[in-house]
C-alpha cells in the first residue's frame, strides 16, 4: 500500500421520498459523529463491505463492540432511512496513509442476533468479536472459535444484555468481623 493512496470518490447522494438528502460511501449512508465518519451498514452486507474497506486503506480494525438499544427507545441516533434493531454491531477502522478513522454501524435483530465475523478481512478481531458474544450474546457466523472468552463455559446468559437479571456475589473481605484497636 502506497503513502499517496486517495481517499474514495464521494458517492452520489441519493434523496428519499421525503426529500432529505443521504450521503452515501460504500453504498452505505453516511452520519457524523463529531468530526468522525459514520457508515450504516446493512447486516447482510457487514463481511462486504468489512472487505472493501481493508482494499480501499483501511488497514486496522482497532474496535468491535455492541450495543443494547432496548432501554433507550424510541430515541436512537440514525439516519431517517436506517431501521432501527435491539442490537447494534459497532467496528473503529484506521487508515494509516490517511490518518484517519471510520465507524461501521449495523443494525441486529434481537429474533436473530448475529452477523457475519470480520475475522477473514482483519484477523484482530479474533478476540473482539468473541467478547461481543460472551457478553451480548451475538454470533458472528464465519468465525474460527466462537467460545467464551470472559465467562465460564457453564455461565447462562448475556450479562451486557439489558434484560439480563442483576444479581449478587457474596464478597468476604480479608478481617471481615474483627477490629482491631491498634
Amino acid at each position: 500500500m502506497s503513502d499517496d493512496h486517495e481517499p474514495p470518490q464521494a458517492e452520489a447522494p441519493v434523496e428519499s421520498s421525503d426529500g432529505e438528502t443521504t450521503e452515501l460511501e460504500y453504498g452505505c449512508v453516511v452520519s457524523w459523529s463529531g468530526s468522525q465518519k459514520t457508515i450504516h451498514v446493512p447486516r447482510d452486507r457487514w463481511l462486504e463491505v468489512g472487505t472493501e474497506l481493508l482494499a480501499d486503506g483501511w488497514q486496522m480494525c482497532v474496535d468491535v463492540t455492541s450495543v443494547d438499544y432496548s432501554a433507550y427507545e424510541p430515541e436512537r441516533d440514525l439516519p431517517s432511512s436506517v431501521t432501527p434493531e435491539r442490537y447494534e454491531v459497532v467496528a473503529s477502522f484506521v487508515s494509516m496513509t490517511r490518518r484517519e478513522r471510520i465507524r461501521a454501524r449495523a443494525q441486529v435483530p434481537a429474533d436473530d442476533p448475529s452477523i457475519d465475523s470480520l475475522y477473514a478481512p482483519y484477523p484482530g478481531t479474533d478476540f473482539l468479536e468473541r467478547e461481543v458474544y460472551d457478553l451480548m450474546g451475538i454470533t458472528f457466523n464465519g468465525h474460527p472459535d466462537l467460545s467464551r472468552i470472559v465467562l465460564p463455559e457453564h455461565w447462562q446468559g448475556h450479562p451486557l444484555r439489558k434484560d439480563f437479571a442483576i444479581g449478587s456475589i457474596p464478597v468476604q473481605f480479608k478481617g471481615a468481623g474483627t477490629r482491631s484497636d491498634s
